[in-house]
């Protein structure tokens, strides 16, 4: 389900790219992944006008050739229908529905609409029809396409053999002569960016199209500026990205489940990234070196390492140039947490004396574990001190995450406890109270970077407040602490000099992105099929892996949803 999203929504942006100059994008790492050439796109695209001589089959076929598929009684995303002299354009956005009133070979008028239940068509004067699928190839330059697919599999067909894996060579070359049969049909086939490097004519090892190169596009160039939010985290995993997807192709065409060729539809390494984009800006409350180095190169004699770890101090190279800025004043002008240090000895009684002290004002609480099992462990444990508490680790569903956080800020869960997904983005203003267990045990989960991260969380707070619990003052709690003691004396100060009063967090609980629809999702009205048949189908699955108490929660969450 999230990739069909992910999908229509790089849909609704190469569409928006292409026609307007008022585009931002926010994007997942995904961004780097190949979806077809830029300029074939927008070639094959065509666009229809009020007044325009165009006969319905003419219409059809076009839309067919753009990969649209004619689907009269139950249209999606990328299919239209015909009714009498009416079109409906199913857009791959998902959006809208866009109307094509046909007279005597002529449009007579054009109507958008949003793609829900109201009827209604606005009426425009244009539209631009881009294709339903990104990976398109003209038709006279397919046969050459599908010539090079046939050549490639000939010469892999026979490596297989002087090998003698006659089960492989017998599977690839049965999914790929169907694929080709496929695709000199209808142009398409299920897998079709596994052949992206014959589609674009491209050379073996050479970038695939991606995101990146639409903005290159229309942009002329590096015209454009790009944010990386969460820096310390996104700029390693865009590294990571194209060395995980190559070692997961390459067993795919040992095994004969692909060509060669298929490699080469990939993420872009991290130094063809840094090269499409622009003028880029890292956002992040702890930047690693890169980033430091990026922005300010290490050639001025002041530069001290010290100044390194704490990038907030204005540093300049030879050039007097140096590009950091540091943001600490919140709109709200809240502090970032006090923090105090106390014994491992007794800290799980402790932790349930401080949530009830927060339960009784009504506040929100996190505890910090070191493992999944320890996580759980204490979960229940709190439970059973009668607090109201849950567990938040990987092996929680990607669709029942969402619900948790939902339920800690609406007042369902008094705390939640969780490992390291407590961290980057995750905004939770009713949380005034962190507990971090054995702060003290150094390693990814209590370095500098995390308990920072970990501290940021309790920062949405008037009242925020963290405890390390520890027995041992290690190198990353002092750093944190000073570092936190840093902020706050500088926004201590911001607020005295101006006559601030910190002003508490307001902020709206929406519904799942997934849903479709920005309410509450216990409203049923915008609850979507698509949903319900996901929840069920995660219910199952948890139920076949005997984890009842998640496909309980799941069966109460659909009947939420499907109440009258």
């Amino acid at each position: 389900k999230i990739n069909e999203l992910i999908d229509a929504l790089r849909h609704a942006s190469t569409a928006s790219l292409l026609t307007r100059e008022d585009v931002i994008i926010v994007a997942s790492v995904s961004c780097i992944y190949g979806i077809g050439d830029p300029e074939e796109y927008e070639k094959v695209s065509f666009e229809l006008a009020v007044g325009n001589r165009i006969a319905q089959k003419e219409l059809s076929a076009s839309l067919a050739d753009l990969q649209y598929v004619r689907n009269p009684i139950d249209p999606r995303k990328g299919h239209f229908r015909v009714r009498g002299n009416r079109t409906e354009i199913f857009l791959p956005s998902g959006e809208d529905i866009i109307a094509v009133d046909i007279t005597g070979s002529k449009i007579a008028g054009l109507g958008k609409r949003k793609n829900t239940r109201v009827s209604e068509y606005a009426p425009i004067e244009r539209f631009h029809v881009f294709p339903a699928k990104h990976f398109v190839t003209p038709h006279d330059r397919l046969a050459l396409a599908v010539t090079n697919i046939k050549q490639e599999l000939r010469e892999r067909l026979d490596v297989l053999k002087k090998q003698e894996k006659v089960l492989e060579a017998a599977r690839l070359k049965q999914r790929t002569e169907f694929d080709v049969a496929m695709l000199q049909k209808i142009g398409y086939v299920s897998g079709i960016e596994n052949y992206s490097r014959h589609l674009d004519f491209r050379t073996p090892n050479t970038p695939p199209f991606s995101l990146i190169d639409y903005l290159r596009y229309v942009r002329e160039g590096d015209d454009f500026l790009t944010f990386i939010d969460e820096s310390h985290v996104t700029v390693p995993q865009i590294r990571g990205m194209y060395f995980g997807d190559r070692s997961r192709k390459q067993v795919l065409v040992h095994y004969g489940f692909r060509l060669p060729s298929a490699l080469d539809n990939r993420p872009l390494t991290f130094e063809e990234f840094d090269k499409k984009t622009g003028p880029i800006i890292y956002v992040s409350a702890t930047p690693r070196s890169y980033e430091l180095e990026k922005s300010c190169p290490p050639r001025h004699p002041e530069r001290s390492e010290e100044s390194s770890r704490f990038f907030g101090s204005r540093l300049q190279n030879d050039a007097g140039e140096c590009f950091i800025a540091e943001q600490l004043i919140r709109p709200t002008a809240i502090l970032d947490p006090q923090i105090e240090v106390r014994p491992t000895a007794h800290q799980i009684q402790d932790v349930i004396n401080e949530v009830k002290m927060r339960i009784a004002k009504k506040e929100r609480s996190l505890v910090l574990a070191l493992t999944k099992r320890l996580a759980e462990d204490i979960a229940d444990y709190l439970k059973e001190a009668g607090i109201d508490a849950a567990y938040l680790h990987s092996e929680v569903k990607t669709l029942e995450r969402p619900e948790v956080l939902k339920r800690l800020r609406t007042g369902e869960h008094d705390v939640l406890v969780g490992i390291n997904l407590l961290r980057e983005g995750l905004d939770l203003p009713e949380v005034s109270f962190i507990a971090v267990l054995d702060a003290d045990k150094e390693g990814f989960l209590r370095n500098r970077t995390t308990l920072l991260q970990i501290i940021g969380r309790a920062a949405r707070h008037i009242d925020g407040r963290v405890i390390l619990y520890g027995d041992t003052m290690t190198g990353s709690i002092r750093d944190a602490i000073r570092e936190t003691d840093r902020r706050r004396k500088i926004q201590w100060e911001h607020n005295r000099t101006h006559g601030i009063t910190p002003q508490p967090i307001v902020k709206g609980i929406s519904g799942s992105l997934i849903a479709g629809d920005a309410k509450d999702e216990e409203d049923t009205s915008g609850t979507s099929p698509e949903l319900l048949r996901a929840l069920k189908k995660e219910m199952q699955k948890a139920s076949k892996e005997l984890h009842f108490e998640l496909a309980a929660r799941i069966r109460d969450r659909i009947a939420r949803l499907t109440k009258k």
